[in-house]
């Protein structure tokens, strides 16, 4: 399911036309403020616009609109995981992340048969308020040993200088938000990131 190391995650499709050209190979849709049409809308405008620099988008949480407009990858936190019809979503061949914190998320995680896992937040990070202390990257390692081949994406605090080190532990892709967002010159930071992870 994962195309490539660096692995950002945009609030909507305006992010999408500012960074694309960049390089993108894998990008995730995350937006928690749009619902009903206005968020079908903007997940088809982002798949269109992946489609055409020859990316793969994966959509946050709303598994339901993104099978709707033929997104083949969701992200699901636990919480949306509980709540999700597996069944409809393995009908539909869709491929899922599913994000991870704790021993008992992993079971959970593992026991609905992902297509990666997420572990965060490896860092202390500014995107949320988390009840989780850092992971740090021996836990990286411990979970890469536990999940095996399956993909393991980090999250949470990574910086293009921490990126060699979390991909050392054993994380198989990064996953960004505020240190491109946040930047003084996203598309720059983006180029970075591609150059360190590449």
């Amino acid at each position: 399911m994962i195309p490539d190391r660096f692995y950002p995650i945009l609030e909507d499709a305006g992010w999408l036309r500012q960074l694309l050209p960049a390089g993108l190979r894998f990008v995730q849709l995350r937006n928690k403020e749009l619902e009903g049409a206005e968020l079908r809308r903007e997940i088809r405008e982002a798949r269109r616009l992946c489609e055409g620099a020859g990316a793969r988008l994966v959509v946050n949480d709303h598994w339901e609109e993104a099978l709707a407009e033929g997104v083949g990858y969701v992200h699901l936190g636990q919480e949306d995981l509980a709540a999700a019809d597996r069944e409809a979503l393995r009908r539909s061949g869709v491929q899922l992340g599913v994000s991870t914190h704790d021993e008992a998320e992993l079971e959970t995680a593992l026991a609905a048969g992902p297509d990666y896992v997420a572990l965060g937040p490896i860092y202390p990070t500014r995107l949320k308020v988390m009840p989780w202390a850092p992971q740090g990257t021996e836990r990286i390692t411990a979970w890469k040993r536990r999940i095996g081949r399956l993909p393991l994406v980090a999250i949470g605090g990574l910086t293009v200088e921490r990126a060699a080190e979390v991909l050392a532990a054993g994380a198989d892709a990064l996953a960004v938000v505020t240190d491109v967002t946040l930047h003084a010159d996203p598309p720059a930071r983006v180029r970075e990131w591609l150059e360190a992870t590449r």
